[in-house]
This record gives structure tokens, C-alpha cells and sequence, in this order.
């Protein structure tokens, strides 16, 4: 019962009081008496500068009831208190708004959820009123405080504590919204109050049974879920809050979901940390999604430590961050992005090789084995956020992101890339490079450039083609992998795909265009370089099918998208000499790679004659791949790569109706305008330094020169050997004796510039005029003295790593394939 006061006193108390209490009933059962309430809202709006006075004394009748547990009269108390605010929007309605959150932070610090879901309810009105002035002075740190703690309510009644839950994060949305509309709305974004409304937030998102996993945007929550469901409300209110950041402050909004997720583990498994990125990067203003990508970037360094699968978490849900960020304003993250993931790639990769060497008995193997296939796991996620991004970016900038991974790729014996691999060891390093180009690969994929020289510029290419010279099949599969994706501008790989004797080409509906000049001059300028890679590519012994495959796929790609008539012819010469070289074997391969190279000629020579349509060409490579299919079925492609297929014990005995003939196809192709003359040189590779680089036997060092000196005038005794073997360095030395300086070196690599470069007629005529002087000089070495007998006293034998002369006359011998430094 409400104190009574006697008439007398009653007369002689402020109006205002007597007015708030005659609002008050005898029994609070009845509710606010609704017509003095009206006198009292009528009083407060003619005479706004008793507020202060109204809201004081309401306050103090408020507190004391609440002391009391009058539960009653409190309710009719904020009720009277929410009516007034209502009611009151001038500029003394400052001093009654303090009276209202004195009375909203009392009923926030009782025990009973009844009344801190009132003083809650009150503080919502509150807060959708737009005042009129800011105020300056006015703080919320108690109310974020004490909504936060609400929100991890632990009431043993299940009802009691989702009501409270609710009140608080419907308190904390509240808080936001005040705060946010205020000039002084900066305060709310300080860390200090950051780190409590996000993770109370977080805390019960994580009630969600069912985590939206797609790739869209999270669904909305109807507006029933958001009253009934802490969870749905929660997310709503993060959103919310992440839509009205701005510049300043994102990343203190973002932070605390780091600590959140790392503090209760929930990285491994990443359902939730990834549902929660999403909701941050779709409810955030695009131009800022850099932001956040820079802070998960940040966090993947501090953790850079942790468990392999808290890596792959952080990694997935930097992938799930860019896949949406891709689609708006990246920023001037991109390379920063890739430094870093190419970082933990490395990392991920020296933990491997740590874990291989360490774990090598019992318990530890077996933990050992665990560790490494959990960090195939972190560079799966990393190759896979490397290749959606950099899928997702301009063409400008993926090239440069090309350039960028490709200066990352160690090559061994250089020290061209800027990745720090001294503690990986040879493992390690093979490890990386197929990580490396795997990520190159899904960066390149559906990449089309107009001309070939914008997708495989001189600075690209080199660095591209050196690891197709190593030891190491898989390492050479990619990098064919690469080639194909850029110089497949027509999306004609699939229908090439898998080695075969296509019957009409004309089935496939290949998509090609005229070649262009730009086209052109590249094929002028690289083409030997390219056709270099593929020969070579073609013999190591360590090829499988997909080998062949590849390479059969790059001879084609070539041809479509590159091949003018020189080019063609260049292409021919290339298959002849791959023949020649299964044929003549001087590498030593087994029989399956010797039937596997002339089945990657036969079913190339097949699609080339096809493409040109020259019906003599055609029915020449037909005829033989008839005859192989009666006789030799282990040189087609469908035959030699099908399991358990027998192999011949030699090639030597095979008829040359087996073989593609170079004076046939010469034939064929005179007759349709074509410019034999190339055809009747063989095909020799140009010999480079990346024969050394990439730890494979340098044709060099397998170039040597016997010379059989045949003479019936000179007695066997006196002839020590007949065959004296000269190796490429010794003739070097004879014939310079000063050794090689620096401007030797000079001169040598201009030489091997010149012989990829240069037109075939120039390096022709350098050739004959140099083959004299060789001429020579191996009579100066062996003192004879050639003069031109009427029979061939003398004869010379040069065998090379890729074609052998018969023995002739020396004074009739031609070195065109040789040069003289």
C-alpha cells in the first residue's frame, strides 16, 4: 500500500508530486490510474521544466518499491515513465532522461527476471526515440555491461533464462541504436565495449542447429523468430551492428570474433567461424571487405603455429571471405593475400618434411603419419583459396599474380625465386614446387588472353618451361597443365582429351581463328624453345601415360592455336625426329616409352594431317597406322597404354612400312605448296643451360666426336686405337686455348640466343661457312693432311646425343649441325 499522506500535508506538497501520486492506485492489481495520468502527461508537456523534478521523484518511489519487492507499483512506475518519454521531445526532456536510466539501471541490477526484463522493455522505448539534441555527456558502459551478462544467463529454468537472454541482446541492440544515431556514437565502438557485445552475440548464435553453409548470403530470420529464438535475434542484431561500421571502426568489430573463436576452439571443426564470415562480409558495406580479409590474414600469422587443422580452418574461412569479396572491392590486399598464403604454404610444407624426419619408429610414426596427411589438408585449403582468388580477379592483375607465384617456384642450381627454402631439404623442395604450380594452375584456369604473347610474355615463359626439365614427372605434368590453360583460348582441350587415332577430326568441331602477326612473331621467337621442351619431354624415362598425354595435347594446342605453314612444317620435323629417336634409342629407354613416343607421333601426325587436309598426307599416315594396326599394334596409343599390352622385344627388325617416311610426307606436301626444303634437316634441339639447372644430363655433356682414321698404308701395329673419342670441352680447349673468360661467355650465350631465335636460312648459312672452319681445325688436332685422294683414305664418324653420320670422306664432310666458339 502507497504511503498515505493527511489532507493538510497534501495541500501544502509541489503540485508534481501530488500529481505522480495520484497515479498510483491503492491496489496496484488495478493498474495505472489512466485520468490522472493524463493530468500529469498534460503537466509535463505545459510545463517541460518540472521534468527533471517529475522523473527524480518517480525514480526515488521507484527505488524504493523495488527495495520492497513491490513488484506492482515498479510496473505502474516505468509504466508511467515510458508514457512520458513518449509524450516529451523537447530540449528539457535531458535531465528526466537521466531519472529514467537511473530507474532502467535499478531494475537491471535485481535478481528478479521479471523486472530486468521490464527495466529492458523500458530502455527499448528508450532508445527508438530520436532526441532532439545530442547529449554529451551521457554513457552507456553499465548497460552494455550488464545486457552482455544477461545475454550468458545461466537461470536453471530453461524459460527463465531464454527470456533473459533475449532481454539482453535485444538490450545490446537497443544500446546500438542509440548510440549509433548520436553524434557521440564513436564511444560504442571502443574495444572495451567491442569485446563484450560481440562475443554475448556469438554466445548465442552458436545455438543454431542447422548452420547455413551456402555460398549466397545467410537467410534473413522472420520477424516471429527474432521474438521467440535468442539465436535468430542474436545474428539479427549482429548484422545490424556490422552493417552500421564504418571505416574507423570495422576492425574493432571484428577482432573479437577472433578472440571468440579462438577461446572456445570452434576453428576445428570451422561450421560456425565460416557462417559468421559470411555474415560479416554480406552485411558489411563492400568498399570495406579488405578489411576483414586483412584481419584474417593477421590471425592466420599469429596462429601460424597451431594445429594443422586449426590452420585449414582459418585458411577455409579466408576462402569463403574472398569468395565473397571477389565480386566487389578487393583493395590493395591481393598481393598481400598471396605473399601470405604462399608463406604458410611454405611453412605448411618445412612442418612436413619436419614431421618425416622426426616420426620414424613406432607410437611416433604413427602420430608422425597422422601430422603429415592434416597438412596436406592446410595446402589443399591454401591451393584452393589461391585459385578461387586469383580465378576471380581481372585479367591485369592475374597476370601479375602469374609472374608472382612463378618468382616463387625454386629451380635448382638458381637462385632466381624469393622463397626461402634452406630448411626444406630435396623433399621438400619438389614438395613445394608441385605445391607452387598447382596453385599457378588453378590461377591460370579459364584465363584467355587475346594473343599468346599477353599469356606467355619472355619473363613468364622461361621460368615456366625450366621445371619441365626435371627429374620428376609430375612436376613436368603441371607445368604442361599451366601451358595448356593459357594457350587454350578456344576451349578445345576437352575434346582432345586422352591419347588416340582420331578417325575425323572434323567430328570434334574444333574452334580455332587466323593466326595473328602477334601470334606469329611469338612462334618466331619461341617456337624452337617450345618444340625443345616437348622433344625432351618425350624421352625421360620416368613418363607415364599422362605424360604422353600431355604432350600430345600441347603438339595439338599448338597446332590450332599457333600454326601457320612454317610452323607446321616445324611441327613434322619434331614428330620425325621423336621417331628417329624411339627407333635409334641412344638415351637407353625401356620399350614402353619407346612404343609410347611412336604412338604419340602416330596419333599427332594423324590429327596434323587432318587439320591441313593435304589428301596425300592423309593417306601416307593412314596407310601406316593400318599397317601398325595388322603388324605392330604396340605403336598405337589405344594398344601401348592399355594394361598388359605386349611389347617387342627390339625395333630393329620392323619394316619402314611401320614408320612415317620424311621423303614421303615431303612428297605429299610439295605437291600442296608447302616448303619441303626444311623437312630434309633433322631435327636437333638447341642446346641451353637448363639442361644443367634442372639436375637432367645436359645434351652437352653427351656430344662427342670419334674419328676412325681407315688407312691401308699404315701398318696395324703402329695404330694404337682407331677410334679416338674427343669430347665437345677438349675440342673447346684446342681450339681456344686462353679458356673461357668473360667475354667468351659472352659470345656463347649470344650464340645460343641466335640459334633459338634467328630465322632457319641465317643459322644455315652460319653453319656451312662454320663447318670449314671445323674442317680445319680437326686436321690441325689429328695432323693429317687432307688432300682429295682418288679414293677415301680417311674417314670420320660423329656421333652426338641426337644423330649420327655415317662414316664419310673427310674432305667431303659438312657440319651443319655444329658450331665453332
Amino acid at each position: 500500500m502507497p504511503t498515505r499522506v493527511c489532507c493538510c500535508c497534501s495541500a501544502l506538497r509541489p503540485r508534481y508530486k501530488r500529481l505522480v501520486d495520484n497515479i498510483f492506485p491503492e491496489d496496484p492489481k488495478d493498474g495505472l490510474v489512466k485520468a490522472d495520468m493524463e493530468k500529469l502527461t498534460f503537466y509535463a508537456v505545459s510545463a517541460p521544466e518540472k521534468l527533471d523534478r517529475i522523473g527524480s521523484y518517480l525514480a526515488e518511489r521507484l527505488s524504493r518499491d523495488v527495495v520492497r519487492h513491490r513488484s506492482g507499483y515498479v510496473l505502474i512506475a516505468m509504466e508511467a515513465l515510458d508514457q512520458l518519454l513518449m509524450a516529451c521531445h523537447s530540449q528539457s526532456i535531458k535531465p528526466f532522461v537521466e531519472s529514467f536510466l537511473h530507474m532502467v539501471a535499478k531494475l537491471l541490477e535485481s535478481g528478479e527476471p521479471k523486472l530486468q526484463v521490464l527495466g529492458t522493455n523500458s530502455f527499448v522505448k528508450f532508445a527508438n526515440i530520436e532526441e532532439d539534441t545530442p547529449s554529451y555527456h551521457r554513457r552507456y558502459d553499465f548497460f552494455v555491461s550488464r545486457f552482455s551478462a544477461m545475454c550468458h544467463s545461466c537461470h536453471s529454468d530453461p524459460e527463465i533464462r531464454t527470456e533473459i537472454r533475449i532481454a539482453g541482446i535485444r538490450g545490446i541492440q537497443g544500446v546500438v541504436r542509440k548510440t549509433v544515431n548520436d553524434e557521440l556514437r564513436a564511444t560504442i565502438w571502443e574495444p572495451q565495449h567491442m569485446d563484450k557485445i560481440v562475443p554475448s552475440l556469438l554466445f548465442n548464435m552458436q545455438k543454431i542447429e542447422e548452420v547455413d553453409s551456402r555460398i549466397g548470403p545467410p537467410s534473413s530470420p522472420s520477424a516471429t523468430d527474432k521474438e521467440e529464438n535468442p539465436a535468430v535475434l542474436a545474428e539479427n542484431c549482429f548484422r545490424e551492428l556490422l552493417g552500421r561500421a564504418t571505416f574507423g571502426n570495422m576492425n574493432n568489430a571484428v577482432r573479437p570474433v577472433f578472440a571468440h573463436l579462438d577461446h572456445h576452439k570452434l576453428w576445428d571443426p570451422n561450421e560456425f567461424a565460416v557462417h559468421c564470415f559470411k555474415i560479416i562480409m554480406y552485411s558489411i558495406q563492400a568498399q570495406y571487405s579488405h578489411h576483414v580479409i586483412q584481419e584474417i590474414l593477421g590471425h592466420l600469422d599469429a596462429r601460424k603455429k597451431d594445429a594443422p587443422r586449426v590452420r585449414a580452418g582459418i585458411i577455409q574461412v579466408l576462402l569463403e571471405a574472398v569468395a565473397i569479396a571477389a565480386k566487389g572491392s578487393i583493395g590493395p590486399t591481393v598481393l598481400e593475400v598471396f605473399n601470405t598464403l604462399l608463406k604458410h604454404l611454405r611453412l605448411s610444407v618445412e612442418f612436413e618434411a619436419n614431421d618425416l624426419q622426426g616420426g620414424s619408429v613406432g607410437s611416433v610414426s604413427l602420430n608422425t603419419s597422422s601430422k603429415d596427411n592434416d597438412e596436406k589438408i592446410v595446402q589443399n585449403a591454401i591451393i584452393q583459396t589461391i585459385g578461387f582468388f586469383g580465378s576471380n580477379l581481372p585479367d591485369y592483375q592475374r597476370s601479375e599474380i602469374m609472374m608472382f607465384i612463378m618468382g616463387k617456384v625454386p629451380v635448382f642450381g638458381t637462385s632466381t625465386h624469393t622463397l626461402d627454402i634452406s630448411q626444406l631439404g630435396d623433399l621438400g623442395t619438389r614438395r613445394i614446387q608441385i605445391m607452387l604450380l598447382r596453385s599457378l594452375l588453378m590461377v591460370t584456369s579459364g584465363y584467355k588472353a587475346k594473343t599468346i604473347v599477353t599469356a606467355l610474355p619472355g619473363s613468364f615463359l622461361d621460368p615456366l618451361l625450366s621445371p619441365s626439365l626435371m627429374e620428376d614427372y609430375e612436376l613436368r605434368q603441371l607445368v604442361l597443365e599451366v601451358m595448356h590453360n593459357l594457350m587454350d583460348r578456344h576451349d578445345n582441350r576437352a575434346k582432345l582429351r586422352g591419347i588416340r587415332i582420331i578417325p575425323d577430326v572434323a567430328d570434334l568441331k574444333i574452334k580455332r581463328e587466323k593466326i595473328c602477326r602477334q601470334d606469329t612473331s611469338f612462334m618466331k621467337k619461341n617456337g624452337q624453345q617450345l618444340y625443345r621442351h616437348i622433344y625432351l619431354g618425350c624421352k625421360e624415362e620416368d613418363n607415364v601415360q599422362k605424360n604422353y598425354e600431355l604432350l600430345y595435347t600441347s603438339l595439338a594446342l599448338i597446332t590450332i592455336e599457333l600454326a601457320n605453314e612454317e610452323v607446321v612444317i616445324d611441327l613434322i620435323r619434331l614428330a620425325i625426329a621423336l621417331q628417329d629417336s624411339a627407333i635409334i634409342n641412344e638415351d637407353n629407354l625401356p620399350m614402353f616409352h619407346r612404343c609410347g613416343i611412336m604412338a604419340l607421333v602416330a596419333a599427332y601426325l594423324n590429327f596434323v594431317s587432318q587439320m591441313i587436309a593435304v589428301p596425300a598426307f592423309c593417306q601416307h599416315v593412314s596407310k601406316v597406322i593400318e599397317i601398325r594396326t595388322m603388324e605392330a599394334p604396340y605403336f598405337l596409343p589405344e594398344h601401348i597404354f592399355r594394361d598388359k599390352c605386349m611389347l617387342p622385344k627390339s625395333l630393329e627388325k620392323h619394316e619402314k612400312d611401320l614408320y612415317f617416311l620424311t621423303n614421303k610426307i615431303a612428297e605429299s606436301l610439295g605437291g600442296s605448296g608447302y616448303s619441303i626444303e626444311r623437312l630434309s634437316v633433322p631435327y636437333v634441339p638447341q642446346v641451353t643451360d637448363e639442361d644443367r639447372l634442372s639436375r637432367r644430363k645436359s645434351i652437352v655433356d653427351t656430344v662427342s666426336i670419334q674419328v676412325d682414321i681407315l688407312s691401308n698404308n699404315v701398318p696395324s701395329d703402329d695404330v694404337v686405337s682407331n677410334t679416338e673419342e674427343i669430347t665437345f670441352e677438349a675440342l673447346k680447349k684446342a681450339i681456344d686455348t686462353s679458356g673461357m673468360e668473360e667475354q667468351e661467355k659472352e659470345k656463347r650465350r649470344l650464340v645460343i640466343e641466335k640459334f633459338q631465335k634467328a630465322p632457319f636460312e641465317e643459322i644455315a648459312a652460319q653453319c656451312e661457312s662454320k663447318a670449314n672452319l671445323l674442317h680445319d681445325r680437326l686436321a690441325q688436332i689429328l695432323e693429317l693432311t687432307i688432300r682429295p685422294p682418288p679414293s677415301p683414305s680417311g674417314t670420320l664418324t660423329i656421333t652426338s646425343g641426337h644423330a649420327q653420320y655415317q662414316s664419310v670422306p673427310v674432305y667431303e664432310m659438312k657440319f651443319p649441325d655444329l658450331c665453332v666458339y
